[in-house]
């Protein structure tokens, strides 16, 4: 479990000892007691079993997949996979493929529609840039209607394992991960996928892509 809804648990428990001490209303206590339970079931962090292979893309979050589409990749032809998570979905993110960390840019913005395009290019997010097996790629934390904190804990720099742990996204959201061509796609729209074990994709060759910053053109205008 991530420490932060043992943090908010308490919170609540805090909350409800007050409220009953306050009211003796034991309905009126109940309810921030079910709230510290639901922040206890949010933050789970289960195991997974990280697939092995070079060439391998993972999923870096639960969720469903609401978009898989053609862009540019610093100027190159690139894939972009878009998963969105909502507030029953784990949220703890995972990084997509072993590599080491070219950057990370956090981008203030607006709290839209996750599942919109436009969240992609609006939304408050973080960008990092991973470079691995001579390629680039970009796997972005975007915020959502409720999400209102990103947290990543790495630098640039370090080395990322498939599937480690880099930090999570409150409480409902989104995550993309784009990737150069050609690559053998191995998810659709609609599909659910797990986080460090669902493949999203096989790349076929190591594109020698510019190092970071990575530039994404979606076409999608503010």
């Amino acid at each position: 479990m991530v420490r932060d809804g043992i943090y908010y648990a308490l919170g609540m428990l805090v909350v409800a000892a007050v409220s009953f001490w306050l009211t003796h209303w034991t309905i009126l206590s109940a309810i921030p007691v079910l709230l510290g339970a639901f922040f206890l079931w949010f933050f789970r962090d289960p195991e997974r079993v990280i697939p092995s292979g070079a060439g391998l893309i993972v999923s870096p979050a639960d969720g469903k997949i609401t978009d898989v589409s053609p862009t540019r990749l610093n100027g190159l032809p690139a894939t972009r996979i878009s998963i969105f998570l909502s507030v029953f979905d784990v949220h703890v993110n995972r990084a997509p493929l072993r590599g080491t960390i070219k950057s990370v840019v956090y981008q203030k913005g607006r709290f839209g529609n996750a599942m919109s395009a436009a969240s992609a290019e609006d939304n408050e997010q973080n960008v990092v840039t991973m470079e691995s097996e001579g390629m680039v790629v970009v796997f972005k934390q975007i915020a959502g209607l409720l999400a209102r904190r990103i947290v990543f804990n790495h630098q640039p720099g370090e080395m990322l394992e498939r599937g480690q742990r880099v930090g999570l996204i409150k409480f409902g959201s989104r995550t993309d991960v784009i990737f150069p061509q050609p690559a053998d796609i191995a998810v659709k729209v609609g599909d659910r996928v797990q986080g460090g074990s669902s493949i999203l994709a096989r790349t076929k060759v190591a594109a020698q892509n510019p190092p970071a910053p990575a530039l994404e053109s979606t076409g999608v205008r503010r």
